[in-house]
C-alpha cells in the first residue's frame, strides 16, 4: 500500500512539503484509540535474538531512526509504534533556528537517494525538552546535538554542553555532530583538538549527573584514512561511548541522476543508497582498525535486511535508517528485523 498508493501521492509534492504533510497525518492518526496497538502489532517484530546490549543500553532490536527525521522531538511516542529499537531526535541546538532557505531537500528517485541542506532547523532546546517530558515509549531515545549556526566554533563547546546538560534527563544516549556538512566550518569541528576538547568536555559535565549517559560521536563519510585514525585515537583518549558512522557526504560520484539535475539540486549532503559502499567502508577501517575497541552504530543506504546485515558484519553493534525509511515506508523496519533474525538463526 505504502509504495502503490502513499508515496506516489506523498512524491507529488516537494520533499520538504511532503514531509511535514506526513507528520501532520500521523500525529492526527495516532491520536484515534487503538492506533497506536494496532501499528505495533503490525509493525513490530519480537525475536530474542535481536535483543542488543550496546554501551550500557538494552535495545529491543539493533534498527534504529537516524537523526534528521524527528528533529524536533514531535513524533518519537507515534513513531516508537513502527517497530524500531530506537529513534534519535534532534539535531537539536541551543536557540531556535529556521536553518537554509527553501528549497533545501530534493528527491534523487534513480538513486533511492536523497540531497539536504536543511542546516539544522529546529524549534531549540526549550521546545525540545517541552516535548520529552511527555515520553510516553520504553524504545530508546537519542539526543543528536550540535552547534547554532551563528556560534563561531571556537565558541561551539558551549552550545554542545547546554544540551547536554539540557537533554540529559530526557535521553537515553546522546550523539556529538560535527559532521553535517550544511552549517558552515562545522566540519572543521572533527579536527583533532577541536573536537577532543567538545568531547573531554562532555564527558567532565557528564560526572556532575547521577546516571551516565552514553556519549556518541557521529562522522562524515567524506574523512580520509588518516582522519578515521585520529577518530579512533580521540574515542581512546577521550573515553567516549561509540561512534555512528556515517552521515551524508559531499560526493556525487557514481550517481545515476544526470549531472545536470544534480547539479540544479545544489549543495548539501547525500544520503541513502549512494552512500551505502562508504558508509559500510568507513565502518570497517574503523572496526578493523581498531580491533572492536568501541561500539559503531553503522547508517547510509540501508533498506534491507541485506544491506543491514552488510554494515553488522563490517563491524557496526546497531544499524540507522532514514532515507531507506521514506522510500519503502514503514513495514521496511520489520521486514529488517525478520531478516536479521534469520540471518543470526542460520549463523548460529
Amino acid at each position: 500500500m505504502y509504495k502503490s498508493i502513499i508515496r506516489p501521492f506523498l512524491f507529488t509534492k516537494n520533499a520538504e512539503s511532503a514531509h511535514y504533510f506526513a507528520f501532520r497525518w500521523l500525529k492526527r492518526l495516532f491520536k484515534i484509540p487503538g492506533v497506536k496497538s494496532i501499528s505495533q502489532n503490525l509493525y513490530g517484530f519480537k525475536d530474542n535474538s535481536l535483543e542488543t546490549e550496546c554501551f550500557g543500553l538494552k535495545f529491543k532490536n539493533p534498527v534504529g531512526l537516524a537523526a534528521g527525521f524527528d528533529k524536533d522531538a514531535k513524533l518519537y511516542n507515534e513513531l516508537s509504534a513502527l517497530g524500531f529499537g530506537f529513534i534519535e531526535i534532534g539535531t537539536i541546538t541551543p536557540k531556535p533556528q529556521d536553518g537554509n532557505p527553501l528549497p533545501r531537500l530534493f528527491r534523487l528517485p534513480q538513486d533511492q537517494s536523497l540531497i539536504n541542506r536543511m542546516g539544522f532547523n529546529n524549534g531549540g532546546l526549550d521546545e525540545a525538552i517541552e516535548r520529552l517530558k511527555h515520553r510516553s515509549t520504553d524504545v530508546v531515545i537519542g539526543g543528536n546535538i550540535g552547534k547554532n549556526k551563528v556560534t563561531p566554533n571556537e565558541e561551539a563547546v558551549n552550545d554542545y554542553l547546554i544540551c547536554f546538560k539540557g537533554l540529559h534527563a530526557y535521553v537515553d544516549y546522546f550523539v556529538v555532530n560535527v559532521s553535517s556538512p550544511n552549517t558552515p566550518n562545522l566540519r572543521a569541528l572533527q579536527e583533532k583538538e577541536p573536537l577532543k576538547h567538545i568531547l573531554n568536555t562532555l564527558q567532565a559535565a557528564g560526572k556532575a549527573f547521577t546516571k551516565k549517559k552514553p556519549i556518541l560521536l557521529k562522522i562524515a563519510p567524506d574523512l580520509t584514512e588518516e582522519q578515521l585514525l585520529d577518530i579512533i585515537e580521540i574515542v581512546d583518549e577521550t573515553g567516549i561511548d561509540g561512534v555512528i558512522a556515517t552521515n551524508t557526504t559531499i560526493s556525487r560520484e557514481g550517481l545515476k541522476t544526470p549531472k545536470a539535475s544534480v547539479d540544479a539540486m545544489g549543495a548539501g549532503g547525500l544520503s541513502g543508497k549512494a552512500v551505502k559502499t562508504r558508509s559500510t567502508e568507513v565502518i570497517r577501517f574503523l572496526h578493523d582498525k581498531s580491533k572492536g575497541s568501541f561500539p559503531i552504530v553503522g547508517v547510509g543506504g540501508i533498506q534491507t535486511a541485506d544491506d543491514a546485515r552488510e554494515k553488522l558484519e563490517a563491524g557496526a553493534s546497531l544499524v540507522q535508517v532514514y532515507t531507506g525509511f521514506i522510500y519503502e515506508g514503514p513495514g521496511m523496519v520489520k521486514r529488517i528485523n525478520k531478516g536479521l533474525a534469520k540471518w543470526k538463526e542460520n549463523k548460529f
